[in-house]
């Protein structure tokens, strides 16, 4: 589940900081970047779901029920339904705090995701009915989004979000973040038509096609796919999203970290578990296959699944590489749970037991050479280790609180108590 590098540190970095922090010098609370990242995963985004409930249970413990995610990390990153996710606990509701609490997540997924994804009767049938379109035609996940979201663009997130998408008329990468809408109205799109665009895996639902016009009348247009197509795991994409608004040195920039300054990074990268350690395919099964076993197989669709794992592993080894991120993504799955649509309540249900095992097991670190997560001696599991990663963010969130009341009365202010972030 959470991973860590193996990098030996420089002289000038040799503190080892603890769950999620980067190797470097001990760093002063109030002063880290803050990131939380999500896999894209279809239906298995109900194991983040588990995670993040476990972890703003243990954020509220600190801070009082009020407290949500959306308080503590300076930018939230997710792909597909880990987009989904983002949007949930960023958008404001009427009481201007998060539309969604983490444990809400769960019960999002038990009640719209039979309609997401019918399961058919007949998987022939179903199979015979995909070489012709996609696998669902998405009006209730478009309806439903559009329903719960409403009028929410990205620039009213309560936190900088980063949600990846694909643009298959541009054939590139187009990232929605609210680092960019601050020049570029016309990437300041409804958060609905983000989360419906990043979702839109192929053969699974359909493509998603919009545009956006801005204060004097200019128009884009956008043509839109899953995002897990270019970044399944979105950590390097926010990664890059905050370096940017650094090294264009943005005056209201919350923290004062430079790009350079890596070990100020607090990162929580949590996956939607990884195939079965057997692997599911053999070469001399798919030497076999034609387009049509590419595409499904076994209730599968390898080349969409293959391609997705491929990105999120190749940024699980980046991530291993430049800095210790805890990432959440160590347990097998295998059969139903393997795949992205698998809507049966007994499917359900084993999702989020995987995602409570996955809290018991140990911190495991990701070997680069084999990609598999290897247990780490000493370092407890991975429940321990999210609940010094709420210590953590409480800290840097009181530390902020703290500096931001102090400027305050050194500025003259009447008023010197602390104020919500």
């Amino acid at each position: 589940m959470a991973s860590y590098s193996s990098r030996r540190p420089c002289n000038a970095c040799r503190t080892k900081a603890m769950a999620g922090s980067v190797v470097g010098e001990p760093v002063v609370p109030g002063q880290r970047v803050t990131v939380l990242t999500i896999d894209g995963g279809g239906i298995r985004g109900l194991i983040p779901g588990t995670i993040l409930a476990f972890l703003e249970a243990r954020l509220q413990e600190l801070d009082g029920p009020e407290a949500r995610l959306a308080d503590y990390f300076d930018c939230i990153a997710g792909t597909s339904t880990g987009g989904l996710i983002t949007a949930m606990i960023t958008t404001p509701g009427e009481d201007k705090r998060p539309l969604f609490a983490a444990r809400d997540i769960n019960r999002f997924y038990f009640d719209n995701c039979p309609r997401i994804f019918p399961q058919s009767r007949s998987s022939l049938a179903a199979a015979m009915s995909a070489l012709r379109k996609p696998r669902y035609n998405g009006k209730y996940l478009r309806s439903t989004i559009r329903s719960m979201l409403g009028e929410t663009r990205v620039s009213d997130a309560l936190t900088n979000v980063v949600i990846p998408t694909f643009d298959i008329k541009l054939i590139q990468p187009i990232i929605f973040s609210t680092y960019d809408v601050k020049n570029m109205p016309l990437k300041n799109a409804l958060l609905s038509d983000v989360c419906i665009s990043t979702s839109a895996a192929p053969t699974y639902l359909p493509a998603h096609y919009f545009q956006i016009q801005d204060a004097g009348g200019k128009t884009r247009e956008y043509n839109l796919i899953d995002g897990g197509v270019a970044a399944n795991n979105p950590t390097m994409v926010a990664m890059t999203q905050i370096t940017k608004m650094m090294l264009a040195k943005d005056k209201e920039e919350l923290y004062p970290v430079k790009p350079e300054d890596c070990r100020k990074f607090l990162v929580l990268s949590i996956g939607t578990g990884s195939t079965s350690d057997e692997g599911l395919f053999t070469a001399r099964q798919c030497s076999r296959w034609g387009v049509v076993r590419w595409l499904r197989n076994n209730g599968m669709a390898p080349i969409i699944d293959i391609f997705m794992a491929a990105s999120s592993d190749l940024v699980d080894i980046h991530a291993a590489v430049l800095f210790q991120s805890l990432h959440s993504d160590g347990h097998s799955l295998r059969g139903a749970a393997a795949t992205v649509d698998a809507a049966t309540p007994e499917n359900m249900r084993t999702l989020v037991g995987i995602g409570e095992r996955m809290l018991a097991q140990r911190v495991s670190r990701v070997n680069v050479e084999t990609g598999r997560y290897e247990p780490v001696p000493g370092e407890g599991s991975n429940a321990d280790a999210l609940v010094a990663l709420a210590r953590q963010l409480s800290d840097e969130r009181r530390a902020r609180i703290a500096r931001r009341a102090a400027a305050a009365c050194a500025g003259g202010s009447r008023c010197c108590s602390p104020v919500k972030t």
